[in-house]
Formats: C-alpha cells, sequence, structure tokens
C-alpha cells in the first residue's frame, strides 16, 4: 500500500516562503515520477510541478515558474516543493502525487493546506 503524506503548510504573509514535503511509504520511490497539484476554493485541481527520475527532468506551471523548486530526496523517500514569493492566488491545499507511467498519476496524498494573505 503506497501512503503519501505532505507536511509544511500554514498561514503566511504574501512575499514569504514555505517549503512543503512529502514522505513516501514506497520502497521504489527513485523509479516513479513525482509530483505536487494544487486545488484552491471553489476551483478545480491544477498541477503544479513534477520531477522525473534520475537523470532528474522538472516542469511547472507558468503561475509558479521561477518562484516554486521542486526537488526530491530519494534517500529519504522525500519529495519537496520551495515555495518563494508566495502571492495570495497560491492559497489552495497542495497534493503531493505519484504518476505511473502506464497509469497516470494514480496515488495522491490528502493534502497540506498553504493559505497567504495579502
Amino acid at each position: 500500500q503506497v501512503q503519501l503524506v505532505e507536511s509544511g503548510g500554514g498561514l503566511v504573509q504574501a512575499g514569504d516562503s514555505l517549503r512543503l514535503s512529502c514522505a513516501a511509504s514506497l520502497r521504489t520511490f527513485s523509479t516513479y515520477t513525482m509530483g505536487w497539484f494544487r486545488q484552491a476554493p471553489g476551483k478545480e485541481r491544477e498541477f503544479v510541478a513534477t520531477i522525473g527520475r534520475r537523470p532528474v527532468h522538472t516542469s511547472y506551471a507558468d503561475s509558479v515558474k521561477g518562484r516554486f523548486t521542486i526537488s526530491r530526496d530519494n534517500a529519504k523517500n522525500t519529495l519537496h516543493l520551495q515555495m518563494n514569493s508566495l502571492k495570495s492566488e497560491d492559497t489552495a491545499l497542495y497534493y503531493c502525487v505519484r504518476e505511473d507511467q502506464y497509469y497516470g498519476m494514480d496515488y495522491w496524498g490528502k493534502g497540506t493546506l498553504v493559505t497567504v494573505s495579502s
């Protein structure tokens, strides 16, 4: 059973930074592309960033490019999202996701809430 547990969310002011983490109970963590999605109140869930296996490839939504950085520590089965220069529109529930090459985004965490006050 795969479990993804996010942490690091909180209430911050616009311009502040936060670092989200996702602990994965997955022995083959390094073989999967991992990612972050988010869902703001009243909006659909949207893609934030993904990070591939070794060699590492990253991709970002245009709305976070240059401000957010996704990274992974395969030795610790952990995924991170460094969020800088936060804006009120970044307020959302942030989900950690595993991507299977055949089944797509097949495992999701329960999310961690990020609230940015302006």
